[in-house]
Order: structure tokens, then sequence, then C-alpha cells
């Protein structure tokens, strides 16, 4: 296993740099010139995410040193802003090189992106772990380049269970619901955090419609209102929300409060990134994490795929340099952007080998062991933001006191079609 990992390694460098010399791509990306590349990232608000932001800025400091020729000017954008910051600048004729997103699909079809067939040599590009990989694809064509992935798990204060008298994670529905009464039991104001607010409600609906055996897309679009989906929304709303138990309103609870919440111990139980291991470690939080149970306790769930994804741009015609950083970035041990100080993971399987490794990772190995089997959001589609938007909004009426589940996705459903036939 590790001759491989160098092999893909030492492929990767070679024909990346290779490249480089070699005077390939346009606008001053030639051999011996000095060349700006221009990153466009997230920025964080000074809790959860300031790890990441550190390890980016090593990062840029390893290649820099290995490559003086390539300066990489990072620019910063807040979390929730960076992907309408991202089009402006796409529309005004101003792309970056590379950018962090949620939304590539849209800019592929465009054709303002290269491929990752441009971006790496083979042994590279085939060390992406296949479900993140193929995630990253539109029209069968890899764009989306995955970092900092994770697989999020079920969260579960371990002094509150003991002193609710509960010896271990739920492994069912029903389990689940007996957790969350015992813990209300003894006052937790929020026994499971459900987060259907307008921040990443599309994460958590995935969770809990795959663990219902259902999901939200299909090979020919959108299906939201199914049996099981319906099945599912109606459990919650009646076994969790109407009981009091998933919090005082889940349609405004976002990820951001209920991790505060959960941090704060007045949250039992979430559905939580592997993020939410070093801020509970600093916090004095004593945590335990479990796979998200099925409905009716026949195993784990299928786990939701998450990350961040990298583009990199046509416009500036700065190919040899991009693909230099690039491969750099997804190969070098100097250029790790995750790890446990961060709480993310890698997509490689190399990385991701290696780290299971690691006795000083050893948190997160359940999450990495998840990666290979995550299911994803219909990140390639470009009609997923218009969706994505509208699942945020909507779904929080479903699991409401009153709400109509039927009602809610059909009307997912006819969102789903209309952008569709929009982007087609």
């Amino acid at each position: 296993m590790r001759r491989r990992r160098f092999l893909v390694r030492a492929a990767g460098l070679s024909g990346a740099g290779a490249l480089a010399l070699s005077g390939c791509g346009s606008g001053g990306d030639g051999e011996g010139d000095a060349v700006t590349l221009e990153v466009l990232l997230a920025g964080y608000d000074g809790t959860v995410g300031t790890s990441i932001e550190k390890r980016w800025n090593a990062a840029v400091r390893a290649f820099e040193k290995k490559h003086p020729a390539i300066t990489v000017k990072v620019e910063r954008v807040p979390f929730l802003k960076l992907d309408a910051t991202l089009a402006r600048r796409v529309k005004d004729g101003r792309a970056p090189d590379i950018s962090e997103g949620n939304f590539f699909a849209p800019y592929a079809e465009e054709g303002r992106l290269y491929s990752a067939d441009d971006l790496f040599d083979v042994p590279v590009q085939a060390n992406f772990i296949n479900s993140f990989a193929d995630a990253g694809k539109v029209d069968s064509v890899q764009y989306g380049l995955p970092t900092q992935a994770s697989a999020p798990r079920l969260f579960y204060n371990t002094a509150l269970f003991r002193q609710a008298g509960l010896t271990g994670a739920p492994t069912s529905w029903a389990g689940l619901r007996s957790c969350a009464q015992a813990l209300r039991g003894i006052g937790v104001a929020t026994p499971y955090a459900l987060t259907f607010g307008p921040e990443a409600a599309e994460d958590e609906l995935l969770a809990w419609l795959l663990a219902g055996d259902g999901g939200y897309a299909s090979l020919s679009g959108y299906d939201f209102a199914t049996v099981e989906n319906v099945a599912t929304l109606t459990w919650l709303r009646d076994k969790l929300v109407v009981p009091g138990l998933a919090g005082a309103d889940p349609a405004k609870l976002t990820r951001t409060q209920a991790y505060a919440e959960f941090l704060r111990g007045r949250a039992g139980m979430l559905l939580a990134h592997p993020v939410l291991l070093p801020a509970a470690g600093q916090a004095g939080l004593k945590v335990a994490t479990a796979p998200f149970p099925k409905r009716d306790g026949d195993g784990a769930a299928p786990p939701v795929g998450l990350n961040d994804w990298l583009m990199a741009f046509r416009q500036n015609g700065r190919l040899a340099a991009a693909r230099t950083f690039l491969t750099f970035l997804f190969t070098s041990p100097a250029a790790r952007t995750y790890g446990s100080d961060t709480g993310t993971l890698p997509a490689t399987v190399s990385d991701s080998d290696e780290l299971q490794e690691d006795p000083s990772m050893r948190a997160l190995w359940p999450f990495a062991h998840e990666l290979p089997d995550a299911e994803f959001h219909p990140v390639g589609l470009r009609s997923w933001a218009t969706v994505r938007s509208a699942v945020r909004q909507r779904i929080g009426e479903a699991v409401a006191p009153g709400g109509n589940p039927a009602h809610v996705l059909e009307a997912l459903d006819q969102v789903g079609s209309s952008a569709l036939r929009s982007s087609a």
C-alpha cells in the first residue's frame, strides 16, 4: 500500500512539473515566467473552521517554497457569500483561476472549467475516492475536485446519556425517539436537534430520507414525493416534532445554531460532521458518534457524502500553473488541508488509507470508513442550486404541527421539474 501511494505521488508530481516546464497554457504561463494564480476560498467566522484556514495557509506556503515561480494569491470570502461572489465574478468576466464552491455544474456546462483530465495525470485522478469523483462529474466528465470531505454521523453527549440512564447510541428510529424522551425527562431543551432551517436543511433531509429507504433524485430527475419519503417526514412530524423532542422550531434551526446548542449541553443528539469533534474537545464536552440508524434498525443508513469543491477556470489560460498547484495539493503531505484539528477528511484513497493507519487520527476513522459508500446531492445537475434553495425554504413546513409532508414534497417535485426544463 505504501509503495502504491508513493507511485501515485511521484507520477502526479512529475507529470505536472513536466507540463509546467514545457510552456503549455497561455497568459504568461510559459517556461520561466512568473505566474500568479488567483484562488478564491471560503473564510470562516473565527470559530469552527479557523483550523481549515490555517491548513490552507500552510499548504500555500509549502507550494510556493517548492515552486517559487508561481505565486498563489488567496482571497477569502465568508462561507455563506462564496457562491454568490463567485457567480458575480464569472458574470463580470473576472473569474479566479481556482475557486472553492458548492456548485460547479453551471460553469462546466458553459465550458468555463478545465476537467480533471486536463488537470491531472491518470494516477492522480484515479486516486480520488470513487464516490466523490463520480459526484464531481457532469455528463460523465469530472470537473468538481473534492477536498475536505465529510460524512456526518450521529453525535451524542455521553454525559447527558449517562444522566438519563442511556447506555449507548440508538440503532433504530424507535430507539432514537426513546433516547430523546429520556433526555427530555432530565430537562434537555433539544433532545434531538433537527436542522431543517435555512442553512443546510438539504443535508439533514437526505440523511433521514436515505435512512427511510428513500431519497430525492433518480436517473431521470427529482423524485421527492415517494411513498417512502412521505412516510419518513410523517414520522418526524408525529414522533419527534409534535411531541417537542426536536427543539422549539426545527424549521428555523440552522446547523450553526444546532452545533452551538450541542456544545453548550442544550442538545443531546444531532447529525453532525467531524468538524464538531475539535470544537467539542475545546469545550471540554464528552461526545461519541454512531452511524445514523435505519428506520427499523436493520443496519446503518447510507452516509451522506459532503465536501468542498474546487474548480479550475479556463478564462485566464493558466492551465500549467493550475495543474502544478492542484497536483501538489492532492499529492504532497505538506499540502494536507484535512486532519483532526480541522475535523475534515481526505477525498483520495491513498490519504484516506494513511489516515486510517494513524493512531493520532483515531477519532476520524469511523467517518473515513464511510466515505466509499457515501451518497450525494445531485450536484452534477445545473438545476440543483434552485432545488436546494426550495428545500431550505419549504422542508420545515412538512414536519411542523399540522404540516402536510405529501403536499410539500409534491411542491418540491414541481420546482425540480421546472428547474430541469429551464436548465435544458
